[in-house]
Parts: structure tokens; sequence; C-alpha cells
């Protein structure tokens, strides 16, 4: 009984992800906005198939992706769209991920994006603070009625 319910998580998880994914993709196309800027598929992965891990937890999720977009903008607006200012913007992004119990893997690619394509401080906001948020509540219904697993262990 507990194998049966091991695989039927981990089928909830991957049907869970993959439709998220199309959603994301979906959302992309009506506000023509190209997919390979937004930042979440690797958190869709993280949240929906290991959801009890600490960086899928609400904190981590929406916290990490915040954090790390406002250090890739103020990296870029001080220092330019170069590839050392990518680099160093990642690590103090994880840097200040991990000092605020926010750190949240898959949010790492945020600077990246931001500085390689020189997005505004409006790019914080959306798409990263609104698909935070949007998968923040597609995450809590898709594991606590779908998945059937009590989620958030903490909000905080």
């Amino acid at each position: 009984m507990q194998m049966e319910r091991q695989y039927g998580l981990m089928v909830a998880g991957a049907t869970g992800g993959s439709l998220a994914i199309g959603l994301m993709y979906l959302l992309s196309i009506q506000a023509e906005f190209p997919l390979a800027s937004i930042p979440f598929a690797t958190s869709i992965v993280l949240v929906t198939g290991t959801p009890e891990a600490a960086p899928a937890q609400p904190r981590a999720l929406v916290g990490g992706h915040i954090l790390s977009a406002l250090v890739g903008v103020i990296a870029l607006k001080l220092a330019g769209p170069e590839a050392w200012v990518a680099a160093l913007a990642v690590g103090l992004a994880m840097l200040a991920m991990l000092a605020t119990d926010t750190f949240h893997p898959p949010a790492g690619i945020n600077p990246l994006i931001i500085v390689m394509n020189s997005m505004s401080w409006s790019f914080v906001l959306i798409p990263v603070a609104a698909g935070a948020l949007l998968l923040l509540v597609y995450t809590f219904f898709w594991v606590n009625v779908v998945r059937r697993t009590p989620w958030p262990k903490r909000w905080f």
C-alpha cells in the first residue's frame, strides 16, 4: 500500500508539473512575453515534484524569486549587461537567499535572465513576483486538493 501511495504521489507531481508548464506557456502567449524570459520551469518541477522540500516552501519560492530578481536588477543598473556582472549577480543572489532563509535554487536563473536581457525594475513585479504568487496558489491547490498531502510545512 505504501509503494502504491508513493507511485501515486510521483504521478500526481509529474501531472501537476506538466499542467503548470502548459498554463505558464499559455499565459506567456496571452501576455506576448517570451517564454524563455519566464524563470519558473524549474520551480514548477521542484514544487510539484517535491513539495515537502525546504526550497519548495512558500518563503523560499516567493522570497527567493523576488530577492534574486532584485539582486539582478541592482547589479545590472550598477555595472551593465556584462557576462561577469551576470555571474557575480547569480553568486550574490545565492548569498542573499541563503542569508535570508529564502534559498530556492531555481531562482538563481533570475539575475542571469535580467542581466543578459537588460530587464527593467518592472521585471521584478511581472513576471517574477506575480508569477511566484501564481505558482504559490497553484501549488497550494495542486498539492492539497489533487495530491492530497498537506502543504506547506510552513508559510514563513
